[in-house]
């Protein structure tokens, strides 16, 4: 049976309850939410019954045990958090502007989860894991870019595969070595996971179509695009898919990408038709953005059938 790991950041999320264009004023918040887009997507798996787990660090504060509170209810492996009693667990403000945009105000780098490094413990906990999914979001220090391609190569040495979902900020973008080492991960990728535009981050290409080919012919087995309300892609050498998204009332679209990808790789594992697999991702994502808060839409498999069956019947 497949175990899926992966490695970042776990922070907590204020929100803004006004719409602005950031935080040069005092303004009215909720929270904390459990947050970090690895955390988001190793919930949503561990919430589908699968085994998984993922390393870590944190503060011994209260935001770091909300999140390890979680996770563990969730069903997910916390052995390989770290808890530092002096530390300070990350944190990410955010605040809508009037289009629906996002302004991220993120301490991630000198909270605990910059401090990430493996040890005996964490490899031997790599060592029982089949599968690595990358977020793009956790290359943000050189420890962690460090101990997630050696988390990589582990895996990869024992057949096992590797999804990687680019899920760039602007705000991190331009962090010393992410460049490098998005190519670097990419490199060693079987199931590569953009949203929209990331795609042509990769490749020279000026289509989608050309960009996919260049992608495959690079190794990567198939590459999904994530198109939000509008569904999502599937692309192998030999398929192509689009399978459309889901209606429901939007309140919060964080974490509904790493809803999708969670749920996707999930069954993607499990040997599901990459049509299936689509179904149930866009279902995910669909659910997330409906709760406030980028973990609350994280679903059960009973939760993403009764969606799936009731959009259905509509």
């Amino acid at each position: 049976m497949s175990k899926i790991l992966t490695i970042g950041e776990i922070l907590v999320e204020i929100i803004a309850i006004e719409r602005g264009n950031g935080f040069r004023e005092a303004v009215p918040l909720i929270g904390p939410f459990p947050s970090g887009a690895p955390a988001i997507f190793i919930d949503q798996v561990g919430k589908l019954g699968q085994d998984c787990a993922i390393i870590s660090t944190v503060g011994d504060d209260d935001f770091g045990w909300v999140n390890i509170d979680r996770l563990t209810r969730d069903g997910v492996d916390v052995s390989g958090i770290e808890v530092v009693p002096q530390g300070t667990t990350g944190s990410a403000f955010v605040r809508y502007r009037e289009d629906g945009s996002r302004a991220f105000v993120f301490n991630i780098l000198h909270s605990a989860c910059g401090q990430i490094e493996l040890n005996d413990k964490t490899r031997v906990l790599i060592d029982g894991c089949t599968h690595m999914h990358v977020m793009g979001t956790a290359l943000y220090a050189p420890s962690v870019v460090l101990s997630i391609l050696d988390a990589v190569d582990r895996i990869k040495a024992k057949g096992g595969t590797v999804s990687f979902d680019p899920n760039l900020r602007p705000e991190i973008l331009d962090s010393p070595g992410m460049r490098e080492a998005l190519q670097t991960v990419l490199s060693k990728t079987d199931l590569f996971m953009p949203s929209g535009e990331e795609l042509f981050l990769f490749a020279n290409a000026q289509t989608e179509k050309e960009a996919i080919d260049e992608l495959l012919a690079k190794g990567i087995k198939a590459v999904v695009i994530k198109r939000g309300q509008h569904g999502a892609s599937y692309f192998d050498k030999d398929t192509a898919i689009d399978v459309k998204g889901f209606k429901v009332e939007e309140i919060d679209p964080t974490g509904a990408g790493d809803c999708f990808g969670a749920t996707f790789v999930t069954f993607w594992l499990n040997g599901a038709a990459p049509q299936d697999a689509l179904r149930y991702a866009n279902a995910s994502g669909a659910r997330a953005v409906t709760r406030a808060g980028p973990m609350e839409g994280a679903s059960t498999r009973a939760e993403l059938d009764a969606l799936i069956q009731s959009q259905e019947r509509s």
